[in-house]
């Protein structure tokens, strides 16, 4: 009974990181929406069928989770938000060098991350409801 709590509350606090990494340029989301899925996977039937159908979140994990992909969509939002919100603190929140060069360094990073990401089609979807 208390390994169930401890994995919705482990849920719990991997989906606000995830939303987090929504509007966060060093947070990832979908890895934690993933870990959240798995927690309430093992504890919730009910929260994880809430995460899965959710219009916001449950595509993310849907469209890892089958083709180990992310609309192009996705990725351009993402790396558009990320160096907006790098940038802003590479320029106005910090004066220092190191700080700067590291924001950049992670901003380099996931960007590189995203972009070599498998992009999800139609083509994608369409073969996945044919089989």
């Amino acid at each position: 009974m208390i390994k169930k709590y401890l994995l919705i509350a482990a849920g719990c606090t991997s989906l606000g990181a995830g939303i987090a990494g929504i509007f966060l340029p060093v947070l990832p989301t979908t890895p934690f929406l993933l870990l959240a899925g798995a927690c309430f996977l093992r504890s919730s039937e009910r929260l994880y069928r809430w995460l899965t159908t959710h219009p916001v979140f449950g595509p993310y994990i849907s469209n890892y989770l089958r083709f180990k992909a992310v609309t192009l969509r996705s990725k351009i939002i993402s790396i558009s938000l990320m160096w907006v919100v790098l940038g802003s603190s590479i320029l106005f929140a910090t004066e220092s060098t190191h700080l700067r060069l590291f924001l950049a360094a992670i901003g380099i990073g996931v960007t590189v991350h995203l972009v070599t990401m498998k992009t999800l089609t139609r083509k994608m979807i369409e073969e996945s409801a044919e089989t």
